[in-house]
């Protein structure tokens, strides 16, 4: 039995709105559906000094499991391997100096294998940073020293612009719309927040309501079609 094209529409909103419920409890997501986005979805405090939260109007860039740049509002970040990645494990994607080509952000192999890395952070400015510690050779005194891996890259894209998003999470620009890509702090793009993270961009109450106004839709469309057939079914007995 094949669903009509009306039920079939409906079922499909019906799965949207569910999609927008889920992530209402993915940090830094972006809705589905604009009418249950929120206006200024915010931050909350975290102890984790690699995690941090967008600007407002901007994305992290990361590298997909394809290899493509995509973008991401989850600022939970981790190293893993020596490589700065998200929550999914995937490179997160800054400039190792200013005026460098964008590229993975990796702590130095030597330093890494050796564990010599303390107190990796990221500051508002996008820094990755690490406490190096060493032995001076002429005193034999421990020294402890930052190095910076580099700073994350943010991007800015025009306003209205929605992006491709399946699981809330990683997100693809549109065909034919390049974003403003830079440092944060500089060339009109803001910081970021350090020990911040991202909360939902999707009003759960919104979203929740939404869904069960979906789901009294396609009751009442399939009340009607089943209403229809049962008419129909009557007619043909009458011929009869």
């Amino acid at each position: 039995m094949f669903l009509n094209p009306s039920l079939t529409a409906a079922l499909d909103r019906i799965a949207d709105r569910a999609a927008d419920v889920r992530r209402a409890f993915t940090p830094g997501s972006v809705p589905v559906n604009d009418d249950v986005a929120l206006a200024h979805p915010g931050a909350v405090f975290t102890l984790d000094p690699l995690s941090v939260a967008a600007p407002s109007d901007a994305y992290f860039l990361i590298r997909s499991p394809n290899g493509d740049t995509a973008y991401t509002r989850d600022g939970t970040f981790h190293i893993a391997s020596g490589a700065l990645v998200d929550a999914q494990d995937r490179p997160v994607l800054g400039m190792r100096s200013t005026g460098e080509a964008i590229a993975e952000l990796r702590i130095d192999g030597v330093d890494d294998a050796l564990n010599r890395t303390r107190d990796v952070r990221i500051d508002s400015d996008g820094t990755v940073s690490y406490a190096h510690a060493a032995i001076d050779p002429r005193s034999g005194r421990r020294e402890m020293r930052r190095i910076a891996v580099g700073r994350l890259a943010i991007a800015k894209f025009p306003a209205a612009t929605k992006l491709d998003s399946r699981d809330g999470r990683m997100a693809f620009a549109p065909d034919g719309i390049v974003p403003h890509v830079g440092l944060p702090g500089e060339d009109g793009l803001a910081q970021v927040s350090p020990m911040r993270r991202g909360v939902s961009g999707v009003n759960i109450d919104e979203s929740l309501a939404r869904l069960k106004a979906a789901y009294v839709a396609f009751d009442a469309l399939a009340a009607a079609e089943t209403a229809k057939s049962g008419l129909g079914k009557t007619a043909m007995d009458l011929v009869k």
